[in-house]
C-alpha cells in the first residue's frame, strides 16, 4: 500500500514545491506520524493483512516519514529508509521497537555527514536493533532514475546510481526476509 502524505493526492513537479508540500511534516514529525497511522488503520481492515507483521519503506521524504514513525513508537516490524533524511526525533528505547534499515548514498550531500554521525550516535545511545548501509559514489536519490534530469535542471546534488539502486533493493529484499522469517 501506498500512502497519501500530503494528502488529497497532491504532488510536487520541482523542489520548491516538493519542501511546501513536505515542509510541514519535517517541522512537526508527529504529524507525519498521525497520517501514516491512518493509513496503517485502513490497511489493518483488509482480510490478507497480517496486523502483527508490518514494515513500512520509505524513499527520500518517505524514508523520513518511516524513520520517525518507528522512533515515535509506530508498531512496526521493521522499516527502511532509502536516502531519507536521518534527522527528525531523537529515538527512544521504550518507543522504538521497529528493526531499521537505513540505506544512503556516501556521496549524498544533502544529508551531510554530520547528521548520519548523530543519527548513528543516537541509534547506538539507545541500543536500536538497526542496520546501515551506505554506497561509494552514491548521491541523494540514487534509486530514482529520472534524479539525473532533475539535476541537470534544478542543481540540487541528487543522481541516479544503477548499482546502489540494485545493491539497496536487494538488501531490502534480504531485511525483509529476515525479519519476517520467510
Amino acid at each position: 500500500m501506498a500512502a497519501d502524505m500530503y494528502g488529497n493526492g497532491d504532488t510536487a513537479s520541482d523542489p520548491q514545491g516538493a519542501m511546501k508540500l513536505a515542509g510541514p511534516f519535517y517541522q512537526n514529525p508527529q504529524l507525519a506520524k498521525t497520517r501514516l497511522d491512518a493509513a496503517l488503520t485502513k490497511l489493518k481492515t483488509y482480510p490478507e493483512v497480517d496486523t502483527n507483521n508490518i514494515a513500512a519503506i520509505g524513499y527520500c521524504y518517505g524514508g523520513y516519514v518511516v524513520l520517525n514513525a518507528a522512533k515515535l513508537g509506530e508498531p512496526l516490524k521493521g522499516v527502511v529508509t532509502f536516502h531519507g533524511d536521518l534527522s527528525g526525533v531523537k529515538p527512544d528505547k521504550n518507543l522504538l521497537k521497529a528493526k531499521v534499515l537505513v540505506l544512503h548514498g556516501e556521496a549524498d550531500s544533502l544529508v551531510k555527514k554530520q547528521v548520519v554521525d548523530q543519527f548513528k550516535k543516537q541509534m547506538d545511545s539507545v541500543g536500536a536493533d538497526y542496520t546501515f548501509k551506505s554506497y561509494p559514489n552514491a548521491k541523494h536519490a540514487f534509486t530514482n532514475p529520472m534524479a539525473d534530469s532533475v539535476e541537470n535542471k534544478y542543481h540540487i546534488g541528487i543522481g541516479y546510481n544503477e548499482a546502489a539502486d540494485k545493491q539497496s533493493w536487494d538488501a531490502m529484499k534480504e531485511f525483509l526476509q529476515k525479519i519476517f522469517g520467510k
